[in-house]
């Protein structure tokens, strides 16, 4: 159990804390139960969302994007805004954009960037609450972790040692990909059509966002891996509520 409450720990704000150091074997295991706290996110979701039933619809949207947000800690948005900061003053420069993704400062594309996201995941929220399709909260998020999952499994991680390198040095590959293929039956036994739609739209922004991070920086990072989670649940929440 212990992979869990690393995955825990270090993908949400639940009280959860851990007795010391885990051997690098179990920081890369913990890699396993990504897919899992995605699903407990959404399932708390869901609850709440139909615990909401009845408030005005604006409120209603707010307090579960709030909450959404509240249960990772912001840890992913901080991924995107250092993301954003990098891409656009790193010029196109591998080096300056790793760089700049290790200052703690936000400039203004940052900012931008994270309006931008959550005003699109609210809007989207609102429109699926009033087409009454709360499922869907289930299986965002665990889309969203998945992809985390999938990233360190097809993705070199850039930045030799810490906790990003044990991780990926560290995940069994086999296993990995037999929880990506029980995540999305999963997803599909929870959600029917709308998570075949849901997998689609995960699978194209994986795509389109790997490639944009291979051909900049040759592989992955903490702050990547932030972004895509991001935008890859944004982008589920959008398509949905269009389609």
């Amino acid at each position: 159990m212990l992979p869990l409450w690393i995955a825990l720990q270090f993908l949400s704000s639940l009280p959860i804390r851990l007795p010391g150091m885990p051997e690098p074997e179990q920081l890369g295991r913990s890699l396993l139960f990504y897919p899992l706290v995605g699903l407990l996110f959404g399932l708390i979701l869901w609850a709440l969302n139909i615990l909401l039933a009845g408030a005005p619809l604006l409120l209603h949207a707010a307090l579960l994007l709030s909450v959404w947000v509240l249960l990772s800690g912001a840890l992913h948005l901080d991924g995107l805004a250092d993301s954003a900061d990098a891409w656009l003053g790193g010029f196109g420069d591998r080096e300056r954009t790793l760089t700049i993704m290790k200052d703690p400062r936000s400039g203004p594309i940052a900012v931008v960037t994270l309006v931008l996201v959550l005003l699109l995941k609210f809007a989207a929220l609102l429109a699926l609450i009033e087409q009454g399709q709360g499922l869907v909260l289930i299986i965002v998020p665990l889309l969203g972790r998945a992809a985390l999952l999938g990233l360190f499994l097809t993705t070199p991680y850039v930045r030799a040692g810490g906790l990003g390198q044990a991780l990926a040095d560290h995940l069994p590959r086999k296993a990995g990909w037999w929880v990506l293929a029980a995540s999305a039956l999963a997803c599909w036994l929870i959600a029917g059509s709308n998570a075949v739609i849901a997998t689609a739209i995960s699978l194209a922004v994986f795509v389109w966002l790997r490639r944009v991070i291979m051909r900049r920086l040759g592989g992955s990072t903490g702050d990547t891996a932030g972004a895509l989670l991001e935008l890859l649940e944004m982008g589920v929440l959008v398509g949905l509520a269009l389609v």
